[in-house]
């Protein structure tokens, strides 16, 4: 009997003592309580650790980043355009005491995010007119588009990305009670709600029909300046040909006078006598009949041939 005894002695000593210690593992922190009440700071560092066995419980945290996802809300701007933002943001326990006291657990801090960036959300966008929540701060017109310098754009003040950080500024404010460090808000998507759409999209398509008919002018004009530089091109090439073409044709004539001019001088009666002969053969057709006296030089030479 007094063996089992011992054994269940050896039992209960070795439960103790494995119930004394646990493990905190990489990316989470603890807490121990002891009767629900915290004891001691928060063990962030991952390890072998101890607590009082069976007295004192462990509550484990995160400590790596977490993401918060709110529900789209359809929120009015400052100039009545109603749009619906779905915001996102990152969040870690930087806190674990903090949190257990004020929060508890991680259903309960995403509730109380859903309050703060919420509010804080809907108050900044309230405040602001559409253009600042849909255009980037760094957005610069003379960069969209060739005739955008000739628009008159709406000027900013903050644009999206500013007014991302002025919501993380002001929740990052109120966070801390609560032993959450909140790392960064972001606007996931804008859109209008559908009768401002259907406007946008009329806007958009009108805005894309008078560029579309500012190039095409651009376009015509451009072919005019092309066509009357070819045209005239086109009449200095043929001015420049039919300028060449006279002169050559003017010195082929003088070469030829020179040519005839010469052939006379060598034997005048010839020449006389070939001159002739090229004004009948142009001057008689195929079926001309000639009438010539019997004395005429011409039918005594006709005679010759014979």
């Amino acid at each position: 009997m007094s063996r089992y005894i011992s054994i269940g002695v050896i039992i209960a000593l070795i439960i103790t003592v494995l119930n004394g210690f646990y493990i905190l593992p990489e990316g989470k922190q603890a807490i121990i309580t002891q009767f629900g009440r915290p004891v001691g700071q928060p063990e962030t560092e991952a390890g072998l650790k101890f607590k009082t066995p069976f007295i004192q419980e462990v509550r484990f945290f995160e400590k790596k980043i977490l993401i918060w996802d709110g529900d789209p809300n359809q929120i009015p701007t400052n100039d009545k355009t109603f749009v619906y933002l779905d915001i996102t943001a990152r969040w870690r326990i930087k806190d674990a005491l903090v949190f257990l006291q004020a929060v508890d657990n991680e259903t309960r801090a995403m509730t109380i995010l859903d309050d703060i960036l919420d509010g804080t959300v809907r108050d900044l966008v309230n405040k602001n007119n559409l253009v600042e929540i849909i255009r980037s701060s760094d957005w610069d017109p003379t960069t969209m588009d060739l005739t955008s310098q000739e628009e008159d754009f709406e000027p900013i003040k903050y644009g999206r990305e500013k007014i991302s950080a002025m919501i993380h500024e002001t929740a990052s404010k109120i966070t801390p009670q609560y032993g959450i460090e909140l790392v960064d808000v972001m606007f996931k998507r804008v859109n209008y709600i559908e009768t401002v759409r259907l406007k946008v999209y009329d806007r958009m398509i009108s805005e894309r029909k008078r560029i579309a008919a500012e190039k095409r002018s651009q376009g015509e004009g451009q072919k005019a300046e092309i066509m009357g530089r070819v045209e005239r091109e086109y009449k200095e090439i043929i001015s420049t040909a039919n300028r060449e073409a006279f002169e050559i044709k003017g010195k082929a004539d003088a070469e030829a006078a020179s040519i005839y001019a010469d052939a006379y001088n060598k034997d005048p009666d010839f020449y006389d006598f070939y001159k002739s002969m090229e004004s009948y053969r142009q001057a008689i057709g195929k079926n001309t009949r000639l009438v010539i006296s019997s004395d005429s030089p011409f039918y005594k030479y006709l005679q010759a041939i014979k």
